[in-house]
């Protein structure tokens, strides 16, 4: 299983549940903002959410590429 491999929970149960299971809170805020920037990433390009580039390597490039675009746009936003 899973958690034989070491996993820990990371994300929180649902509300509702009657025993709810412990959680590292400041883990799931670090999950979270990865998961935020590859949706932004998959929505901004295109070419990456669908696979364009052919070997790993260049999928691989044109998501850094992608990445430094994003950053640029963040700090120029911020500043």
């Amino acid at each position: 299983m899973i958690w034989e491999q070491g996993a820990i929970d990371v994300i929180p149960s649902k509300s509702n549940r009657r025993l709810p299971k412990d959680f590292d809170a400041e883990l799931y805020k670090e999950r979270n903002k990865i998961e935020r920037f590859f949706g932004r990433l998959k929505a901004s390009f295109r070419r990456i959410a669908t696979r364009y580039e052919k070997t790993s390597r260049n999928f691989m490039a044109m998501v850094k590429l992608a990445s430094v675009r994003l950053w640029i746009e963040f700090c120029e936003s911020a500043a």
